[in-house]
């Protein structure tokens, strides 16, 4: 499954500047790999030491958020485009 995968403006150097990666995968878990593969480094960003994506990291699935849906394991269809979202914190 082809996906479009959309990437935040701090982590786009790891992209080398692209604001849309295509990605393969058949669940969101594929996908981070297939990024990774692409753009060595970005997994480090998104998961935590035990492979687990890091909470302050949102990942949307054609705008729903995949904690409401199967996290990692959500199915990617072709076509679909997922967004990672950094938290943001401020006081």
């Amino acid at each position: 499954m082809t996906v479009k995968v959309l990437i935040p403006t701090p982590l786009q150097k790891l992209t080398q500047d692209k604001a849309t990666v295509e990605c393969e995968g058949t669940t969101i878990a594929d996908m981070v790999e297939s990024l990774e593969a692409q753009c060595p480094g970005i997994k480090a960003r998104l998961c935590d030491e035990s492979g687990k994506l890091r909470r302050f990291v949102n990942f949307y699935l054609n705008s729903e958020d995949i904690r409401f849906l199967e996290n990692e394991a959500t199915e990617l269809s072709d076509g679909d485009e997922v967004s990672i979202v950094p938290a943001i914190a401020g006081g």
